[in-house]
This record gives C-alpha cells, sequence and structure tokens, in this order.
C-alpha cells in the first residue's frame, strides 16, 4: 500500500510491526515476521533512510537496542508530499522530452545544409574527442559547453587547450559551464583563469543534467547514455533540436555563478550548492549519490549536512527535514 511512497511490500511490514508494537529488540522482529535476520536489516536501514524510525535503534542497560517508529500522523505526509514534488518534476521534464522528440521526428530523415545526416551516431570515448576537434577547428561564431564532473582530468586539459585558444584568436565566443565542485581542484581552476584572460567565458551550478556542446547554433554533441561517457554521442543537426539544446544552455546559464563572483544566497540564505543538496536529500538520495550528483566526496556532503542542521537548531536528519520543510526550503 506505501510502495508509492518508497516502501516496498517487506518493508512496510516492518514498518507496521514496528508502529503497532514500539520498543520491539531486532530478534523478536525476526522471530514475529519469520525472516532472517539480514532480511529485516535491510527493512530497518530502510526506514531509517526514510526518517520513518525514531533516530534509530536505542540501547538500554537492561537490553540490546529496541526500535521505535515515528508517528506516521508527522512522517507519512512529509514523504507524500515529497513524492508529489517529484512526480510533478518528472512531468515537466516528460514534457521538455516530448517537445525535443517531436522536433528529431519532424527533421528524421532529411538533410541538414552541406549534406551532412540530421543524427548522426558516434561510437565510443575516441571517435567523440576526435569530432569534438574538427567541431572546434571548424567553429566561427560560438561555442557552448556543459562539463559535469567537477574536475577535468589532465589528458582532456592538454587537449583542449590549443584548440580553445586558436578558436578565441578566430573571434569565437566560448561559453562554459561547470559544476560548483570544479573550484576546489587548482589545475582545472589554473585552465579556466588562463582561458578567461583570452576571453572565455565560464559560469558553475551545483548540478548538471549531461554533457553538451553546442556549436554555431547548428550541430550539438549529447551523450548516447549521460551515465556512461565512454559510450559514445549523438551528433545532431536538425534545427529543432539544436534549438531545444541551446535554450537549456542559455537557461542554465542564466541561473549560473559567473567564475570568480561568490556563489549568490538566495532569501533564506542558502548558497546554490545548499540548496541542490536538500532538494536532492528531498527526493531520497543518500549522502553517497548526492556527493556524485553534486561531483564532491562523501565527506564533504556530510559537512554540509551537519552545517545545515546547526543552523536549522535540529537535534536528527528527521528534525532537520521537518524544519525544511517547515522554512520553505525545500
Amino acid at each position: 500500500m506505501l510502495e508509492v511512497l518508497g516502501l516496498d511490500a517487506r518493508t512496510e511490514l516492518v514498518y507496521r510491526l514496528v508502529l503497532e508494537e514500539p520498543e520491539l529488540r531486532l530478534d523478536e522482529i525476526v522471530a514475529r515476521l519469520g525472516r532472517s535476520e539480514e532480511d529485516v536489516r535491510r527493512a530497518l536501514d530502510q526506514l531509517a533512510e526514510l526518517c520513518l524510525l525514531d533516530d534509530g535503534p536505542r540501547g538500554t542497560e537492561q537490553g540490546p537496542p529496541v526500535f521505535r517508529a515515528l508517528d506516521p500522523a508527522a512522517s507519512l505526509p512529509f514523504l507524500l508530499s515529497r513524492r508529489e514534488a517529484e512526480l510533478a518534476r518528472q512531468q515537466r521534464g516528460l514534457e521538455v522530452a516530448r517537445d525535443a522528440m517531436s522536433a528529431l521526428t519532424t527533421d528524421r530523415g532529411r538533410r541538414a545544409g552541406g549534406g551532412f545526416d540530421v543524427i548522426k551516431r558516434l561510437e565510443g570515448l575516441d571517435a567523440v574527442r576526435e569530432r569534438l576537434t574538427e567541431l572546434a577547428e571548424l567553429a566561427r561564431t560560438e561555442c557552448l559547453s556543459l562539463l559535469p564532473g567537477g574536475a577535468q582530468s589532465p589528458d582532456t586539459l592538454e587537449a583542449s587547450g590549443p584548440l580553445d585558444r586558436r578558436a578565441l584568436e578566430r573571434g569565437v565566443r566560448l561559453r562554459s559551464i561547470y559544476q560548483d565542485s570544479f573550484r576546489n581542484d587548482p589545475s582545472t581552476l589554473r585552465y579556466v583563469n588562463r582561458l578567461g584572460v583570452l576571453g572565455a567565458e565560464s559560469r558553475t551550478l551545483p548540478t548538471l543534467p549531461l554533457v553538451m556542446v553546442v556549436v554555431d547554433g547548428e550541430v550539438a554533441l549529447v551523450p548516447l547514455d549521460p551515465d556512461d561517457g565512454r559510450a559514445g554521442a549523438l551528433e545532431l543537426r536538425s534545427k529543432g533540436a539544436v534549438a531545444v539544446a541551446r535554450l537549456l544552455f542559455e537557461q542554465l546559464w542564466a541561473a549560473a555563478t559567473p567564475l570568480g563572483a561568490a556563489p549568490r544566497r538566495d532569501g533564506n540564505g542558502l548558497t546554490p550548492q545548499e540548496d541542490e543538496l536538500l532538494s536532492l536529500l528531498a527526493k531520497g538520495h543518500t549522502d553517497a549519490t548526492a556527493a556524485r550528483r553534486l561531483g564532491v566526496s562523501l565527506r564533504t556532503v556530510r559537512r554540509m549536512n551537519a552545517e545545515l542542521t546547526a543552523r536549522m537548531q535540529a537535534r536528527s536528519r528527521f528534525q532537520a527535514g521537518a524544519e525544511a520543510a517547515r522554512r520553505g526550503w525545500i
């Protein structure tokens, strides 16, 4: 019944039992349900991650730790509102994808200027790098890039440097959006600053949806698989598809923080990175997955969590979540 809130049927049984009979020990839960200890532990871990347990197990002087569920009147509505917000975001994403797909379908099979295929598949990382080199040499007016993942590899910086400098010398406008976390990498920061002196423009955001390059408003490169950059890319020359890619870049550019400027704080005093972290946690991400999305270490995410919890004067993560919702932070 509660799967839509993130509880599978087996976890829900554990939740109902702990809710109906507070202060149960782990062995008692195992015995009541007739399931393995490992299975019950997994269910309890999931309940703790969803903030449905009262700060997890508590030890007593007389015996082993016991478990107590939080009042469902307070905890379940919070999960429901979080799920509703997630579904609303997904719906908006589907609408954007539908428009992009319509544009691709309309132009599919046609030929763009110069005899290029409207859609070309580039297999593997080497093919993508080779094509990016060609496009950088052919660029006439502008090159727009989304570069997630924090620090760029030394090989990437070494290969991109001469191409970027020659493009700037030809009068090409270079604009790039990196993740905030790249500011902590000295080599990437030095590279971007050197290009900035030559006229390149750079901004940052806490997270980016995918790697993307748009050249001269005529061609866009997007990954075959956003989760695996080594798989290859699609080269798009459909006017509709390139227009959507360019629109996405401009929307992100308007929200991004210019390099060299201090992160802008919103009306709640949150930096963009703090706001994004709260959003990720509200969607159900763990500290580890949030760290990967933000391009930072797990230690950094835990430090940020501790700072936000202290700022709200909360004593637990559940209380911090409830307080963030009360303040309108999520």
